[in-house]
């Protein structure tokens, strides 16, 4: 969710008042879960092997009714997949899935299916995310539909050129408010849920739901905007969460549920968000600067990149549950700092996640990843660094040295009941590995290696640019 400017007021208020959180206490990993280090543990597939996702989101908000999803095509999958990355958070959309109250539109299910049977054709993992912009069309956007929306008459101005502002429009906020309180708008939203689910629980390229974008929600009087955010996190999606992570294992007991932080985060304000009651939750938050959102080149002496990472950590860390980072990427790439902001990025995003979406996969200018020929714009090059994305065992250390074009992985391969094979992601390039400890480069196939180790070897696996 791209944004141009925010109220500065409000922001002021949320820096300063996270500043005097308090640090939240830690809590140990969840029980089976491959740790990461730090407390936060790592994300894992069925065979118990630690995942690292690597990806952009895919979506087409323009089109709708018959037209939906028409701007997302094979294309997509096959470049990302060329380019080394596994994973792509598509967007879905409540008002284009069920445009009438109960009336849920068997075309735009099968349009995303399609889109999945191309994942899984280029071996793309798929986080399907229910996306909404300033609430929905009630308010010339998309996401929650306008039948679903309740306003009790407050007003709303729209605002073109700084559209995220919208969220705090009266009307814009109160329909949050009913979203979460009113019994049959919570129906509703459950139900919407269970037939995404039960459509596609069985669907191999789906890891998981991403229950809500970006959520919001009504700023009482007196409040300051970080205040409200953690009691909104508390109080309101907190108890969303565990109802519509209910409504989704009434029919998939195995995807990953993603819950996001209301978007405060990105001002390295922690979470108020409380337990999800379920076994395979995942911490997604966004990772966007108000500055640099607005145009402002990156400052690496600001310290943003560092405040925000230490907010972000502090709710996986004490309940333990990995992180994947659902959008993040500024605007203007091509500013003298982008080239640092990127490295910084990479490097802090690495530090602490099991993956990460890049916004956007589209072809052209903008938020877009690669130009109209599908080569990388300025600096977005950047984030295609080899990776693992399974390891069959424990990792002990990962590094990349770009300057030298050198990855090392070192692990403790699984014991003789694991999984035995790991696999690598290199971008595109002449690479040589090299495994060291009981282990041997099985083979290698358009940018990715296949590992076999014995069981508990301590293997060191080497990628080197040649």
């Amino acid at each position: 969710m791209p944004r141009t400017t925010w109220r500065t007021t409000l922001l002021v208020s949320a820096l300063v008042a996270a500043l005097l959180t308090p640090t939240a206490a830690r809590a140990e990993p969840r029980a089976g879960a491959a740790g990461a280090g730090g407390g936060i543990p790592a994300l894992t597939d069925e065979h118990g092997r630690v995942l690292t996702l690597r990806g952009w989101n895919v979506e087409d908000k323009a089109n709708r009714g018959d037209a939906a999803l028409s701007a997302v095509t094979e294309k997509h999958f096959r470049d990302m997949r060329a380019k080394g990355f596994n994973f792509a958070r598509l967007l879905v959309l409540w008002d284009d899935l069920e445009p009438r109250p109960g009336r849920y539109s068997q075309t735009y299910l099968r349009k995303i299916e399609r889109i999945l049977d191309w994942a899984e054709k280029h071996d793309v993992k798929v986080l399907l995310d229910a996306h909404q912009d300033v609430f929905g069309p009630a308010f010339g956007h998309r996401g929650v539909p306008e039948w679903a929306t309740r306003t009790d008459g407050l007003p709303f101005t729209p605002r073109p050129d700084d559209w995220f502002s919208e969220y705090f429009e009266p009307a814009v906020q109160r329909a949050f408010t009913h979203l979460y309180e009113d019994e049959d708008l919570r129906r509703a939203q459950a139900r919407m849920w269970r037939v995404l689910a039960d459509r596609f629980d069985d669907h191999p390229a789906v890891l998981g739901y991403d229950l809500i974008n970006e959520p919001m929600g009504e700023v009482r009087e007196g409040e300051d905007l970080a205040t409200a955010a953690r009691r909104i996190e508390r109080d309101q999606l907190t108890p969303l969460y565990n109802r519509l992570a209910d409504a989704v294992r009434s029919v998939d007991r195995d995807a990953w549920i993603f819950v996001e932080p209301t978007p405060i985060v990105g001002e390295g304000v922690p979470t108020g968000l409380g337990r999800i009651d379920d076994p395979k939750v995942v911490y997604a938050p966004h990772f966007y600067n108000t500055g640099m959102e607005a145009g402002a080149d990156y400052d690496p002496a600001a310290g943003w990149i560092e405040s925000y990472e230490r907010a972000v950590t502090r709710y996986p860390e004490q309940y333990g549950v990995p992180v994947v980072v659902g959008e993040w990427g500024p605007l203007n790439n091509s500013l003298p700092n982008m080239n640092r902001f990127y490295r910084d990025a990479m490097s802090s995003l690495g530090r602490y996640g099991s993956g990460w979406a890049g916004y956007v996969w589209c072809y052209g200018g903008g938020y877009c990843a690669v130009d109209g020929t599908g080569a990388f714009r300025t600096n977005k090059e950047l984030t295609a660094e080899p990776y693992a994305e399974a390891v069959a065992g424990r990792v002990r250390s990962t590094t990349y040295d770009p300057a030298a074009g050198v990855y090392r992985l070192a692990y403790d391969a699984a014991g003789r009941r694991g999984s035995r094979v790991t696999e690598l992601s290199l971008p595109p390039g002449d690479w040589h590995v090299t495994a060291r400890g009981a282990a041997l480069v099985l083979r290698k196939d358009r940018g990715r290696t296949w590992i076999l180790a014995a069981p508990d070897a301590h293997v060191t696996v080497t990628a080197t640019r040649r």
